[in-house]
């Protein structure tokens, strides 16, 4: 069952004090992530050894790849989760999230076999040189190879857990793994600990996602009769409406994360042709870079449960309410960031390594990638809305315009231009267009949905 006060956030409940409830633990709980990902980018930077450092920035894109099942069966179950909530259909709720739960733990087992069955060809597809290939492969083999499952398996879990308006649990449950990577990293990164280099952030990391996973399990066991959440493999259904439902909103999500890995592949060739310094530079820009844009993915998210609940039981004008409101609180937010980014650019990466040569690469490739800030949160937000309403086809256009239509070619364009530079501006190019068609997209939706 649904708790009376579940209830009353998700329908009466002031939207301030509903979008607070909702939003805030998952912007923490996103923040926790972002952080325990600088954490290894700092621990190892404490190292001073670019070719290390690069390891962990080559690594990233077959990482960011574990979020096309993440987005699939996390975002997809949880939206259709909370569309059968606001229906009251509750069978449905409880199949859906056990198909969820099982895809999820096949398609993650799938990944690491395909990794390594694939490992020496991807390898050097991230871009990965004789220097560098190494301490890249040991990374991976923690973190893809042993750990695909456990990192994929809690974020798909803590989805679920928040549909149904358990934002609390689900982000007690990320942020455990997290801090306790936060733990784990200099002991086994740093030389006065086991002395792993990169090997250990992988291995501290893979540890982590398995304590996420046994706090989730943990979880249901306790409030089992309580909750929604369903892993029964009795109550696993292949049905047409559930695949549809779940796919329908997942597949398009999915594909927009693997455009997602494309871009920053590319982006991450274009910059190892300027040497590892340049490279360990540009992912330490871009992980400072993902403190505030995941503070604006938290929020998107956060909210998904409360516009899927409204637009499914026909409450369009707090649907709106929740988006706008939601809009200006970040907006501002992200505008105060860009100008602290902006000017301590140099501060902010030597926090992370004491390299002059890499500080200053880093100082201007932050400047470029803060400036989408703002923008990008319209972008996430409007994206958010279409997911949680279950308008898959309108976020996959989105991903497109994204990264095939704008920012791949304007990496290549502002290369060109500015060598090396010009790429950190490529993002920034493209979320102004795309945030003014995000606004347009949504006046025209609310319009016709709340009759505004």
């Amino acid at each position: 069952m649904i708790e009376d006060k579940k209830l009353y956030l998700f329908e009466k409940a002031g939207v301030p004090k509903a979008v607070a409830s909702m939003a805030i633990p998952t912007m923490i709980s996103s923040l926790v992530m972002v952080i325990y990902n600088l954490a290894d980018t700092y621990f190892v930077g404490m190292l001073n050894n670019p070719v290390e450092n690069a390891a962990v920035t080559l690594s990233a894109p077959v990482l960011l790849a574990f979020n096309a099942i993440n987005n699939l069966f996390g975002i997809g179950t949880s939206s259709m989760m909370s569309r059968a909530l606001g229906r009251k259909e509750y069978d449905t709720v409880r199949r859906a999230s056990s198909f969820g739960f099982y895809c999820t733990v096949f398609l993650s087992f799938l990944f690491s076999m395909i990794y390594l069955a694939a490992r020496n060809p991807l390898l050097a597809l991230l871009g990965t040189d004789a220097d560098t290939l190494g301490a890249t492969a040991e990374y991976m083999k923690w973190t893809v190879a042993y750990g695909a499952m456990p990192a994929i398996l809690n974020v798909v879990m803590a989805y679920m857990v928040r549909s149904e308006g358990s934002t609390v649990h689900a982000s007690i449950g990320t942020m455990s793994g997290c801090v306790l990577n936060i733990v784990l990293d200099p002991i086994f990164i740093l030389p006065q600990g086991l002395n792993m280099g990169a090997a250990g952030a992988g291995f501290a990391t893979f540890l982590s996602n398995c304590a996420a996973c046994l706090y989730f399990f943990g979880l249901l066991y306790v409030r089992r009769g309580k909750t929604y959440v369903c892993v029964d493999i009795r109550m696993f259904r292949m049905t047409k409406d559930i695949v549809k439902e779940i796919c329908g909103v997942g597949v398009p999500a999915s594909i927009q994360n693997l455009l997602n890995v494309v871009g920053m592949t590319v982006l991450n060739n274009f910059t190892a042709s300027y040497g590892s310094a340049a490279v360990a530079a540009m992912g330490i820009a871009q992980k400072i870079d993902m403190v505030p844009m995941y503070v604006a993915l938290g929020v998107s998210q956060g909210i998904m449960p409360l516009v899927s609940y409204n637009y499914a039981s026909n409450n369009r004008r707090r649907m709106k309410q929740t988006v706008v409101f939601s809009a200006k609180i970040t907006v501002g937010v992200l505008g105060l960031i860009v100008v602290c980014f902006f000017v301590g650019a140099d501060f902010f990466m030597g926090m992370f390594i004491q390299n002059e040569e890499i500080i200053g690469y880093g100082t201007r490739f932050l400047r470029g990638l803060c400036l989408a800030l703002p923008f990008l949160n319209m972008d996430f937000l409007a994206v958010g809305v279409f997911q949680a309403v279950g308008m898959g086809k309108k976020a996959f256009v989105f991903a497109i315009l994204r990264k095939i239509v704008m920012e791949i070619p304007a990496i290549y364009v502002l290369n060109r231009m500015l060598p090396l530079y010009g790429m950190a501006y490529a993002q920034f190019a493209t979320e102004v267009i795309l945030a003014a068609v995000a606004v347009m997209t949504l006046r025209r939706m609310f319009g016709e949905k709340a009759g505004t």
